[in-house]
């Protein structure tokens, strides 16, 4: 039998309390209590679908230990994209850009390059390739993906969105 600990964590805002088993991934936690926009893909760190933020930092949630979460903060893409402009101007640009599209990927996407602007990511296509590159895109949407980042790292420079 597993050994369950409790944790508090605020996620999306919200003061939370779960007891998991000692060794489940942040992902599987999450994902447990109806957190459902953090996608499950591979569990290896492969794919970057279940990408987060804690305390600010894009993770992938399937390699990080709930346990060692005790204590910090978690957001979610559908979290940021309900409390911050940044990201809900992100969101729409994947949209506006054509860069969803079967959606498997695009949470992770967007929490992703939302860390890249939040930590004054700059419109540079190449830059913004290599912050994804721990992200697959069955669908080989990553032109358009690259596009939307990239519109909103230009208005962050033009003065029309602040990071």
């Amino acid at each position: 039998m597993s050994e369950k600990v409790k944790i508090r964590l605020k996620v999306n805002g919200e003061d939370v309390t779960y007891e998991v088993d000692a060794h489940m991934s942040l992902m599987r936690a999450l994902r447990e209590h109806y957190v459902w926009d953090v996608k499950c893909g591979c569990e290896v760190g492969e794919c970057g679908t279940c990408t987060v933020l804690l305390d600010g930092q894009a993770v992938k949630s399937c390699l990080t230990l709930a346990a060692a979460c005790d204590g910090h903060e978690v957001w979610t893409n559908k979290g940021l994209g309900y409390r911050d402009p940044l990201t809900a101007r992100l969101q729409e640009a994947f949209v506006e850009c054509g860069s969803v599209q079967c959606g498997f990927c695009t949470p992770g996407m967007i929490v992703a390059g939302a860390a890249y602007l939040k930590h004054g990511g700059k419109a540079d296509r190449a830059a913004i390739k290599n912050i994804i590159s721990g992200n697959l895109c069955r669908c080989t949407g990553y032109v358009k993906i690259v596009d939307a980042i990239y519109l909103v790292a230009k208005e962050i420079e033009e003065g029309r969105l602040t990071a």
